[in-house]
């Protein structure tokens, strides 16, 4: 992508995490997220780009690591995720086509078709990848989020980012 986004926008499961549903015997849902992703979280915010977690889950422990990692719009419970995103580019005041999203899974493939640019983990099936305009080299929960976000701004722009930490 040669010209960077206004919003990036992400699904969790399968991108954040492996997409694996993890319960505790008292019944807790427990997800793993990979450290790396949080470097391209930090990223964005260098650059001022605002990003919105958008999953149709519903649960506290991507509430605490959009908490954590200070994400500016965390969207839980969607299953409309293109009527979510176009809200909130109406609320910036960008076009769908300066989004760049990342997903994995039928949920995720209206918006991708509405995006200015779209990726999905290596791990997601086939018929996601053929919608996608890039499928990445890893596999969700891999740090593959940090890998989209690296993509997107491209070697020169994430040198000059490193360079002046």
């Amino acid at each position: 992508m040669n010209i960077l986004p206004k919003l990036v926008v992400t699904d969790i499961d399968g991108v954040w995490t492996d997409g694996g549903m993890y319960y505790d015997e008292k019944g807790n849902e427990l997800k793993k997220f990979h450290t790396y992703d949080s470097a391209g979280v930090l990223w964005l915010k260098k650059l001022g780009i605002p990003l919105c977690i958008c999953t149709g889950e519903t649960t506290l422990a991507v509430e605490r690591r959009a908490t954590k990692l200070k994400v500016e719009y965390l969207h839980q419970g969607i299953q409309n995720k293109v009527e979510v995103v176009k809200d909130l580019c109406l609320e910036l005041g960008i076009e769908l086509d300066q989004v760049a999203y990342i997903g994995d899974d039928i949920n995720d493939l209206g918006i991708m078709r509405e995006v200015g640019f779209s990726a999905c983990p290596k791990s997601a099936p086939v018929y996601i990848q053929e919608v996608a305009d890039v499928v990445l080299t890893k596999n969700g929960g891999e740090g593959v989020f940090r890998e989209f976000v690296e993509g997107i701004l491209g070697a020169e722009r994430l040198t000059e980012i490193i360079s002046g930490l």
